[in-house]
């Protein structure tokens, strides 16, 4: 068995897993922070403009809310890549979705307990930065192949 960095060679006759990480899921996932990122700043000085300086409080909060746990996903799950690693791909999936609903509940509790927000900005900039995922595979798709109007 020989080890370079993350990357494991394995032995022919044994069964170790892989651990390689998986760049260019790693890369989009950075991405999709990144414009998530980009939605709560704008939302959060619109709000603070308009609304005051709670509800850029509120506006913040929202989008970490639902910011941080997909963060915790996409670490989880690009942790492994290939075919050799699908079992512990599978694997951390589902782990790292049970988290992130967990986290999520956690989240929100923490908000709501320790925080005086206001609640309609909360969850309007928690909504358009869960818009933006739900949307992200049209986004990169357009940014990668681009219009192909002629």
């Amino acid at each position: 068995m020989l080890i370079l960095g993350d990357y494991l060679i394995i032995h022919p006759r044994k069964k170790i897993g892989i651990k390689v990480d998986n760049l260019q899921g790693k890369e989009g996932a950075k991405r999709l922070l990144a414009y998530q990122l980009v939605v709560t700043t704008v939302f959060a000085a619109a709000a603070g403009l308009l609304l005051g300086p709670n509800a850029c409080k509120s506006a913040v909060l929202g989008g970490l809310v639902c910011m941080i746990p997909q963060a915790y996903f996409a670490r989880k799950v690009f942790k492994y890549s290939g075919a050799m690693a699908a079992k512990k791909i599978v694997g951390n999936f589902y782990k790292g979705e049970a988290l992130k609903i967990f986290l999520s509940g956690l989240l929100f509790t923490l908000v709501f307990k320790f925080s005086i927000i206001m609640p309609p900005v909360f969850f309007a900039v928690y909504l358009v930065t869960q818009l933006v995922f739900w949307f992200s595979p049209l986004i990169f798709v357009n940014q990668y192949y681009g219009s192909k109007s002629d």
